[in-house]
Protein backbone atom coordinates (compact mmCIF):
# COMPACT_ATOMS: atom_id res chain seq x y z
CA UNK A 1 0.00 0.00 0.00
CA UNK A 2 1.21 3.76 -0.87
CA UNK A 3 -0.56 6.96 -0.21
CA UNK A 4 -1.46 8.97 -3.17
CA UNK A 5 -3.39 12.80 -3.41
CA UNK A 6 -6.86 12.98 -5.14
CA UNK A 7 -8.22 15.84 -6.45
CA UNK A 8 -9.59 16.97 -3.95
CA UNK A 9 -6.32 17.50 -1.71
CA UNK A 10 -7.04 14.51 0.33
CA UNK A 11 -4.41 11.45 1.22
CA UNK A 12 -5.70 7.68 0.58
CA UNK A 13 -4.18 4.55 0.34
CA UNK A 14 -3.36 2.85 -2.75
CA UNK A 15 -2.58 -0.40 -3.34
CA UNK A 16 0.21 -0.77 -6.21
CA UNK A 17 1.39 -3.65 -7.95
CA UNK A 18 4.17 -3.11 -10.10
CA UNK A 19 3.86 -5.47 -13.75
CA UNK A 20 6.11 -8.31 -13.91
CA UNK A 21 7.86 -9.18 -17.08
CA UNK A 22 7.40 -6.72 -20.31
CA UNK A 23 4.61 -4.14 -19.16
CA UNK A 24 1.52 -4.43 -21.13
CA UNK A 25 0.07 -1.00 -19.70
CA UNK A 26 -1.88 0.27 -16.44
CA UNK A 27 -5.25 -1.13 -15.11
CA UNK A 28 -7.05 1.04 -12.50
CA UNK A 29 -9.07 -1.74 -10.30
CA UNK A 30 -11.94 -0.50 -8.40
CA UNK A 31 -13.13 -2.31 -5.00
CA UNK A 32 -16.29 -4.20 -3.84
CA UNK A 33 -17.91 -2.06 -0.75
CA UNK A 34 -15.78 -4.46 1.50
CA UNK A 35 -12.48 -2.43 0.69
CA UNK A 36 -9.23 -3.21 -0.74
CA UNK A 37 -9.45 -6.23 0.89
CA UNK A 38 -6.94 -9.46 0.22
CA UNK A 39 -9.27 -10.77 -2.38
CA UNK A 40 -8.85 -7.34 -3.74
CA UNK A 41 -5.12 -7.50 -3.80
CA UNK A 42 -4.46 -10.86 -4.44
CA UNK A 43 -6.36 -9.72 -8.03
CA UNK A 44 -3.88 -6.75 -8.19
CA UNK A 45 -1.32 -9.16 -7.99
CA UNK A 46 -2.84 -11.31 -10.90
CA UNK A 47 -3.17 -9.14 -13.18
CA UNK A 48 0.87 -7.21 -12.08
CA UNK A 49 1.61 -10.95 -13.42
CA UNK A 50 0.49 -10.54 -16.49
CA UNK A 51 1.99 -7.36 -17.28
CA UNK A 52 -0.09 -4.54 -15.97
CA UNK A 53 1.21 -2.22 -13.21
CA UNK A 54 -1.88 -1.75 -11.00
CA UNK A 55 -3.12 0.97 -9.07
CA UNK A 56 -6.07 0.44 -6.52
CA UNK A 57 -7.47 2.71 -4.61
CA UNK A 58 -9.10 2.73 -1.09
CA UNK A 59 -11.93 4.77 -1.78
CA UNK A 60 -13.59 5.21 1.71
CA UNK A 61 -10.51 6.28 3.31
CA UNK A 62 -11.96 9.89 4.05
CA UNK A 63 -14.56 8.17 5.76
CA UNK A 64 -13.23 5.02 7.38
CA UNK A 65 -9.68 4.89 7.15
CA UNK A 66 -8.69 1.57 6.74
CA UNK A 67 -11.97 0.01 5.89
CA UNK A 68 -12.10 -3.73 5.34
CA UNK A 69 -14.60 -6.31 5.86
CA UNK A 70 -16.16 -9.65 4.62
CA UNK A 71 -18.68 -10.44 3.19
CA UNK A 72 -21.14 -11.20 6.32
CA UNK A 73 -21.63 -9.89 9.73
CA UNK A 74 -21.55 -6.82 11.72
CA UNK A 75 -19.18 -5.20 9.58
CA UNK A 76 -21.16 -5.80 5.88
CA UNK A 77 -23.83 -3.48 7.38
CA UNK A 78 -20.90 -0.81 7.59
CA UNK A 79 -20.08 -1.01 4.06
CA UNK A 80 -23.21 -0.40 2.60
CA UNK A 81 -23.45 2.57 4.54
CA UNK A 82 -20.06 3.76 3.22
CA UNK A 83 -21.09 2.95 -0.55
CA UNK A 84 -24.80 4.25 0.18
CA UNK A 85 -24.72 6.84 2.31
CA UNK A 86 -21.56 8.48 2.66
CA UNK A 87 -19.05 8.54 0.83
CA UNK A 88 -20.17 10.36 -2.94
CA UNK A 89 -20.10 8.16 -6.12
CA UNK A 90 -18.78 10.79 -8.05
CA UNK A 91 -15.63 10.98 -5.41
CA UNK A 92 -14.89 7.47 -6.52
CA UNK A 93 -15.21 8.79 -10.35
CA UNK A 94 -12.52 11.34 -9.68
CA UNK A 95 -10.39 9.19 -7.56
CA UNK A 96 -10.34 6.67 -10.23
CA UNK A 97 -9.31 9.10 -12.58
CA UNK A 98 -6.42 10.32 -10.63
CA UNK A 99 -5.20 6.89 -10.96
CA UNK A 100 -5.61 7.28 -14.63
CA UNK A 101 -4.13 10.12 -14.69
CA UNK A 102 -0.87 8.71 -12.94
CA UNK A 103 -1.00 5.98 -15.51
CA UNK A 104 -1.83 7.45 -18.87
CA UNK A 105 1.77 8.96 -19.39
CA UNK A 106 3.11 4.86 -19.27
CA UNK A 107 0.82 3.66 -22.08
CA UNK A 108 -2.41 2.56 -22.65
CA UNK A 109 -4.44 2.27 -19.76
CA UNK A 110 -7.73 -0.09 -18.65
CA UNK A 111 -9.92 -0.40 -16.13
CA UNK A 112 -11.80 -3.06 -13.96
CA UNK A 113 -13.94 -3.51 -10.96
CA UNK A 114 -16.32 -5.49 -9.29
CA UNK A 115 -20.02 -4.75 -7.28
CA UNK A 116 -19.78 -1.30 -6.38
CA UNK A 117 -16.59 -1.15 -8.38
CA UNK A 118 -17.79 -2.43 -11.92
CA UNK A 119 -20.40 0.59 -11.60
CA UNK A 120 -17.64 3.12 -11.36
CA UNK A 121 -15.46 1.14 -13.97
CA UNK A 122 -18.51 1.28 -16.65
CA UNK A 123 -19.20 5.10 -15.77
CA UNK A 124 -15.26 6.09 -16.21
CA UNK A 125 -15.71 3.93 -19.51
CA UNK A 126 -18.23 6.65 -20.67
CA UNK A 127 -16.84 9.57 -19.13
CA UNK A 128 -12.78 9.11 -19.21
CA UNK A 129 -11.04 9.88 -22.16
CA UNK A 130 -7.93 8.49 -20.93
CA UNK A 131 -9.06 4.64 -20.88
CA UNK A 132 -8.48 2.07 -23.72
CA UNK A 133 -10.69 -0.48 -22.43
CA UNK A 134 -13.07 -1.41 -19.71
CA UNK A 135 -14.45 -4.87 -17.76
CA UNK A 136 -17.48 -4.29 -15.51
CA UNK A 137 -17.94 -7.27 -13.11
CA UNK A 138 -21.81 -6.79 -11.54
CA UNK A 139 -22.27 -3.37 -11.50
CA UNK A 140 -25.94 -2.58 -9.96
CA UNK A 141 -25.94 0.85 -11.32
CA UNK A 142 -24.93 -0.04 -14.96
CA UNK A 143 -27.94 -1.64 -16.39
CA UNK A 144 -30.50 1.04 -13.78
CA UNK A 145 -28.45 4.29 -13.88
CA UNK A 146 -26.09 4.42 -16.78
CA UNK A 147 -27.82 2.17 -19.21
CA UNK A 148 -28.63 5.00 -21.60
CA UNK A 149 -24.95 6.44 -22.72
CA UNK A 150 -22.22 4.19 -24.57
CA UNK A 151 -18.99 3.47 -23.64
CA UNK A 152 -16.01 6.13 -25.29
CA UNK A 153 -13.95 2.75 -24.84
CA UNK A 154 -14.08 -0.86 -26.09
CA UNK A 155 -15.93 -1.99 -22.58
CA UNK A 156 -17.34 -5.18 -21.47
CA UNK A 157 -19.93 -6.17 -18.69
CA UNK A 158 -20.23 -9.03 -16.50
CA UNK A 159 -23.34 -10.26 -14.91
CA UNK A 160 -24.73 -13.46 -13.12
CA UNK A 161 -28.38 -14.90 -14.30
CA UNK A 162 -28.88 -15.29 -10.70
CA UNK A 163 -28.07 -12.49 -9.13
CA UNK A 164 -31.21 -11.31 -7.03
CA UNK A 165 -29.23 -7.64 -6.76
CA UNK A 166 -29.28 -6.86 -10.19
CA UNK A 167 -32.88 -8.49 -12.15
CA UNK A 168 -32.40 -10.21 -15.96
CA UNK A 169 -34.87 -7.52 -17.26
CA UNK A 170 -32.43 -4.66 -16.23
CA UNK A 171 -29.26 -6.45 -18.00
CA UNK A 172 -31.69 -7.99 -21.02
CA UNK A 173 -33.05 -4.04 -22.02
CA UNK A 174 -29.12 -2.91 -21.50
CA UNK A 175 -28.53 -5.42 -24.42
CA UNK A 176 -30.77 -4.38 -26.08
CA UNK A 177 -30.01 -1.23 -26.29
CA UNK A 178 -26.62 -2.64 -28.52
CA UNK A 179 -24.58 -0.01 -28.08
CA UNK A 180 -21.47 -0.17 -30.57
CA UNK A 181 -18.40 -0.09 -28.05
CA UNK A 182 -19.88 -2.40 -25.58
CA UNK A 183 -20.51 -6.16 -25.19
CA UNK A 184 -22.44 -7.42 -22.19
CA UNK A 185 -21.97 -10.90 -20.85
CA UNK A 186 -24.42 -13.35 -18.82
CA UNK A 187 -23.41 -16.15 -16.93
CA UNK A 188 -24.91 -19.02 -15.35
CA UNK A 189 -23.80 -17.76 -11.74
CA UNK A 190 -24.73 -15.10 -9.29
CA UNK A 191 -23.75 -12.13 -7.56
CA UNK A 192 -19.69 -11.97 -7.18
CA UNK A 193 -19.10 -15.17 -8.85
CA UNK A 194 -15.26 -14.28 -9.38
CA UNK A 195 -14.74 -14.24 -5.73
CA UNK A 196 -13.27 -17.33 -4.29
CA UNK A 197 -14.16 -15.84 -0.84
CA UNK A 198 -18.08 -16.04 -1.58
CA UNK A 199 -20.42 -18.86 -1.61
CA UNK A 200 -22.01 -17.62 -4.91
CA UNK A 201 -18.18 -18.22 -6.13
CA UNK A 202 -18.55 -20.15 -9.68
CA UNK A 203 -15.14 -20.94 -11.01
CA UNK A 204 -16.02 -21.36 -14.92
CA UNK A 205 -17.10 -18.23 -15.51
CA UNK A 206 -14.75 -16.16 -13.61
CA UNK A 207 -11.89 -17.84 -15.57
CA UNK A 208 -14.57 -17.25 -18.53
CA UNK A 209 -14.26 -13.89 -17.71
CA UNK A 210 -10.83 -13.01 -16.20
CA UNK A 211 -9.96 -14.35 -20.28
CA UNK A 212 -12.40 -12.13 -22.21
CA UNK A 213 -11.30 -9.12 -19.96
CA UNK A 214 -7.34 -9.87 -20.57
CA UNK A 215 -8.31 -10.77 -24.52
CA UNK A 216 -10.24 -7.06 -24.56
CA UNK A 217 -7.09 -5.36 -22.68
CA UNK A 218 -4.85 -6.98 -25.29
CA UNK A 219 -6.87 -6.51 -28.30
CA UNK A 220 -6.92 -2.42 -27.50
CA UNK A 221 -3.24 -2.35 -27.01
CA UNK A 222 -2.30 -3.83 -23.62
Amino acid sequence: MTKMKMSDGAEIAVYHAEAEGERRGGLVLIQEIFGVTDHIRDLCDEYAADGYEVLSPALFDREHPGFECDYTGPEFERAVELARKLHPFDQSLADAQTCIDALKDKGPVFITGYCYGGSVAWRMAQISPDLAAASSYYGSMVPTIFANEAPRCATIAHFGRFDQGIPMEGVEALIEKAHPTAQIFVYDANHGFNSDRRKDYHEPSSELARERTLALFKACGG
